[in-house]
């Protein structure tokens, strides 16, 4: 493993943990507001880290970190969670599809904020445009400054990987949110049946390696569009 992609790891895994922890606390937030405390109870509604990977060591702390050295800094896999009152979810469907629609909301936020400090850093002139084939690299430091170049590098980490955290969650497969958001768009009592499927033995399951399977062919035109926009901003 290059020095190069060992510098990539922390920054991949900070930007992750910090937008995981972001989406999760949205989540429990919203359902704060929405009558559920039990995320609120657990101390989820926090930016702190710490209380969302006690109770989610493997999917914010092992696995992601696993997954980005085994492969050397090429993917990495992870998950947080935020708890809910599945009675609640019941009585109050549509409150629970916005709970659910928080997060990917989170994200796709999270991508506008990482863009717009990528243009302010163009425009003051600290930050300029890579050479083409640059990959994940959208905007470069100016000069030879380390701390510079890796605040750039950050920012278009950060632009991607929360494009691509929204899209994925939106897929409307459970245990994605995009399941449960449904619920804003579809009947009541569909919605009640769908949740009653989703709480299926092994349905969830199903659910994650099928959506795993449409993921690239969702997430590849999206996020090509994001960038395609955000780089039309600046021309």
């Amino acid at each position: 493993m290059n020095s190069d992609i060992l510098a990539l790891i922390p920054l991949w895994y900070v930007a992750f943990l910090f937008s995981t922890v972001c989406h999760e606390a949205a989540h429990a937030l919203v359902a704060k507001w929405g009558g559920d405390l039990t995320a609120y109870a657990g101390g989820q509604v926090t930016l702190d880290p710490v209380p969302h990977i006690r109770r989610e060591p493997f999917g914010l702390l092992v696995i992601p970190l696993v997954t980005l050295l085994t492969s050397n800094g090429g993917s990495m896999f992870g998950w947080g969670s935020a708890p809910i009152d599945p009675y609640w979810q019941i009585r109050h469907p549509r409150r629970a599809a916005l709970m659910s629609l928080a997060g990917p909301v989170t994200n796709y936020l999270l991508a506008i904020l990482a863009a717009m400090c990528m243009y302010v850093g163009l425009v003051q002139g600290g930050f300029e445009l890579p050479t083409v084939g640059a990959g994940t690299q959208l905007v470069s430091a100016v000069g030879t400054s380390g701390v510079m170049e890796g605040f750039a590098t950050f920012l278009s980490i950060m632009f991607i990987l929360n494009v691509l955290l929204g899209t994925l969650n939106l897929i409307p497969i459970p245990p994605l949110d995009g399941y449960s958001v449904l619920g804003l768009l579809l009947p009541e009592d569909i919605t009640l049946k769908l949740l009653a499927l989703a709480r299926s033995p092994g349905f969830s399951v199903v659910g994650i390696l099928l959506a795993f399977q449409l993921f690239p062919h969702v997430a590849t035109p999206v996020l090509r569009v994001a960038v395609r926009l955000f780089y039309s901003v600046l021309l």
